[in-house]
């Protein structure tokens, strides 16, 4: 990396650094430090919510959608732009207008009050789990980005780099850096990608050499480029990539399913209601981080993705050796590595990095709350106006922050597995909050249930589900476990054909159907319709709430608090409240 790029990135890294340490003295307490004082306005709320959803997987996953399916996949942040909006409408005046929940820091202490102290416990374990996991996840993609995007910058020193910094701040400033980091991560990134990314992206395919501030400046230039890189990309890719219609049903329910119920589940964005002056504030935030999720970053990232194709396919990425296949997910990165000049390429490395880091930081404030506050809380006793809660905030901020950053350093399975548990968290919250909000009867039992449940269903799915065979899979046994899938013309001569053609088989019929396979009970079959393991975890824990709330309801409409948060907030008086 040139030390021009490397002077850039570390300024960047130092200013983040800043404002954490700003905020170090500015905190007083476990409110300061988890919702920021309850007085922070609709635009950095907005713009944190965006980058906190949007940025961890924006580089990685837009970019690969847009490599594989072209402008079709914007509607995946579409799904975000219904979700923030529904939570605005419904959720946020549920939450906010509630004075009951005036004190609360975390989003597990609604189950609290809702239900009891044990159904809070578990979805105290169950957050913070999901979260820590999601934590690591994110340090550790943003470490493989940088490092196979730029040339010097090895994986392990990516990982330092990125898991220190967002370590440190997060934990010297609490939400408030978050927050702030957040809004100046936005701007970095949307600057980066407005400005560098994408222009000089498109103008790379249509041939462009070398990056010439003096011909960028001439309109004549630009429009005899602009026309040369369209033909490019109209001659490279099949029409469909440039529709919004190269898409199926079933893919847009899947990342309905999936995206959606984050939006009333998510740790991340209850501290940011919690955070904001009021009602109408928060709403105004849902509103803005909705729009600036779809249509601008949704058609910002496939573009970017759609433009590393053209690349691909016109061999600009065989001088990094990419060969003949490229991985959808690198295709970004690839392409940005080869046509940007020294210079613009640390700005580029401060925009990924700011993607990751706006993700990161949210999750590890997330993690560190239930831990403090839903779990800690309900064996000892503590006073969230106390300094010695600030310090053992920031202690368990940076426990959880090196935890997570050596769990990215792990085996991949490890993280799977913790990944898991965030699936487990969606699935399993979302039905028993809808039901605690929006019905009047309760039920413990239901809620506790519905969430194991839910959560299990979900992730037994998912580990069972099969993938696409690798390279060293044992290809005979697989495709007896799928041959009852296979079309109907081949299913009595696929035993008479080649390696090759069997393995092709394979890999079409589960690309082509969701199939899943329990050995511990011999069983394979197929989820309909190809949907996404959540439905069914959702629907699971539905029913499963639904029944045994209208069979085992709470006999009396007391909340039991116990000690879950009434240690860590201002006592509730269920007598004059109202849910």
């Amino acid at each position: 990396m040139h030390y021009i790029d490397l002077s850039i990135f570390v300024l960047y890294m130092l200013a983040m650094l800043g404002v954490g340490f700003y905020f170090l003295k500015k905190n007083e307490g476990a409110e300061d430090y988890y919702v920021g004082g309850r007085s922070m306005s609709s635009g950095h709320i907005g713009l944190s919510v965006v980058a906190t959803d949007v940025g961890g997987g924006f580089s990685i996953g837009l970019g690969g959608l847009g490599f594989a399916m072209g402008l079709s996949g914007s509607w995946m942040l579409f799904t975000g732009l219904l979700g923030a909006w529904l939570a605005a409408v419904f959720l946020i005046p549920k939450v906010k207008d509630n004075p009951a929940f005036a004190s609360f820091l975390t989003f597990p202490q609604l189950f609290g009050y809702y239900f009891n102290a044990r159904v809070a416990l578990l979805a105290g374990v169950i957050s913070a789990i999901g979260y820590t996991g999601f934590t690591s996840s994110q340090i550790l993609a943003g470490a493989k980005l940088a490092s196979g995007t730029f040339v010097g910058l090895d994986l392990n020193t990516a990982l330092l780099i990125m898991g220190v910094i967002a370590v440190v701040y997060t934990v010297m400033g609490g939400l408030k850096a978050v927050i702030y980091t957040d809004t100046v991560q936005w701007a970095v990134l949307m600057g980066g990608l407005v400005f560098i990314g994408v222009p000089v992206s498109f103008l790379a395919v249509g041939g462009m050499d070398t990056l010439d501030f003096s011909q960028i400046l001439n309109p004549d230039y630009l429009a005899a480029q602009s026309s040369k890189s369209m033909e490019a990309i109209r001659a490279t890719l099949p029409p469909e990539f440039l529709s919004l219609s190269n898409i199926t049903w079933q893919q847009v329910v899947n990342w309905a399913i999936t995206i959606i119920p984050i939006w009333f589940v998510g740790m991340t964005l209850y501290q940011r209601i919690y955070a904001c002056r009021d009602t109408k504030t928060a709403r105004r935030a849902w509103y803005i981080a909705g729009l600036f999720e779809w249509p601008i970053m949704a058609f910002m990232g496939v573009s970017l993705g759609i433009l590393a194709r053209v690349a691909a396919e016109q061999g600009m990425f065989d001088a990094l050796g990419a060969g003949a296949v490229v991985d959808p997910e690198t295709g970004l990165p690839m392409l940005l590595r080869s046509v940007l000049p020294v210079g613009l390429m640390g700005l580029m490395l401060s925009s990924y990095f700011s993607a990751i880091l706006s993700t990161a930081d949210s999750c590890l404030m997330a993690s560190s709350g239930n831990i403090v506050t839903d779990v800690l809380s309900h064996f000892f006793s503590i006073d969230p106006d106390s300094p010695k809660t600030l310090r053992l905030s920031q202690l368990v901020t940076l426990l959880v922050g090196a935890f997570a950053l050596w769990l990215a350093t792990m085996m991949t399975n490890v993280l799977d597995l913790m990944l898991y548990s965030y699936a487990f968290m969606v699935s399993g919250l979302f039905v028993p909050i809808v039901g605690a909000l929006f019905w009047e009867r309760r039920s413990s039992l239901a809620a506790f249930w519905a969430m194991l449940v839910g959560g299990i269903v979900t992730v037994v799915l998912q580990v069972s589900t099969l993938g696409t065979p690798g390279p060293d899979a044992d290809i005979l046994l697989l495709s007896d476990k799928v041959q009852s899938f296979f079309p109907a013309e081949v299913k009595q001569t696929w035993l008479s054909m080649s390696e090759f053609e069997v393995r092709a088989l394979v890999e079409h019929t589960l690309s082509a159907n969701s199939i899943v396979h329990i050995p511990w009970l011999d069983l394979t079959f197929a989820l309909p319709f190809n949907l996404d393991p959540n439905l069914f975890g959702l629907t699971a824990s539905l029913v499963l709430y639904i029944s045994l709330t209208l069979l085992y309801p709470d006999k009396t409409k007391k909340k039991t608090w116990q000690r879950t948060t009434a240690s860590a907030t201002t006592p509730i008086h269920p007598e004059t409240t109202q849910p």
